[in-house]
């Protein structure tokens, strides 16, 4: 019998294959204002985590405000990238189909970036009808991850008890929002990921291919 009433997903790293684009973005835009670093650099720093929660780090490396107009060009060179080249991450579709057959059709989307974005994503790689309105963005939460919030919104929308949800997350960030909502959480990480930092964060289980998923809920 399946353990979880609900799962509940990350989206950046665990449904599309967008870090590396928005970091490019980033990187590019930060190196522009002062702040030059390798893309591998940019990523260990912002992945995870919103711009904004960096504020006073990026201030003290570029030397400028953190201004509404820079995060609104940052927000379009996003956007426009993503529009591009965004795809889904290999087994993603398997996954959430796998996870909505085996819960009835309770899951959600659950993510630290602003809806704006995680919508966009959803509908540019077919995701967007197995969630339904079942998307969830810390932006409009009153705390982002690390803090519970979003999960705990995702579980009570779904009438799931957070402690019989599943968490599907590849950031440390993520796995620490997850476990603070009481949910069981697995770690997605492919080869050369954080699988350490994941375990530490709290992730009870960790997989490396996105379509094992769906034997794992059976397991």
């Amino acid at each position: 019998m399946m353990p979880f009433e609900a799962v509940l997903f990350d989206c950046d790293g665990v449904l599309v294959d967008s870090e590396p684009i928005t970091m490019a973005v980033l990187r590019d835009l930060l190196a522009e204002a002062g702040w030059d670093m390798p893309l591998a650099a940019c990523m260990a720093e912002f992945v995870g985590v919103t711009v904004r929660s960096k504020t006073a780090l990026i201030e003290a490396r570029t030397g400028k405000p953190l201004t509404d107009a820079w995060m609104a060009r940052f927000y379009a060179e996003r956007n426009a990238a993503l529009t591009v080249s965004l795809q889904a991450i290999p087994g993603a579709h398997a996954a959430v189909e796998a996870a909505h057959a085996a819960t009835g059709g309770r899951i959600a989307c659950a993510s630290g970036a602003d809806r704006f974005k995680v919508e966009m994503q959803l509908a540019q790689v077919g995701l967007t009808p197995w969630f339904g309105g079942a998307v969830f963005s810390g932006h409009d939460m009153p705390r982002t991850k690390p803090a519970p919030d979003v999960y705990l919104a995702a579980a009570a929308h779904l009438a799931a008890a957070p402690a019989r949800c599943l968490v599907v997350e590849d950031t440390p960030t993520g796995v620490q929002a997850g476990v603070a909502a009481g949910a069981t959480v697995w770690g997605y990480c492919p080869p050369g990921g954080p699988a350490e930092t994941l375990r530490a964060a709290g992730a009870r289980k960790l997989f490396a291919r996105m379509d094992d998923l769906a034997s794992l809920l059976r397991a």
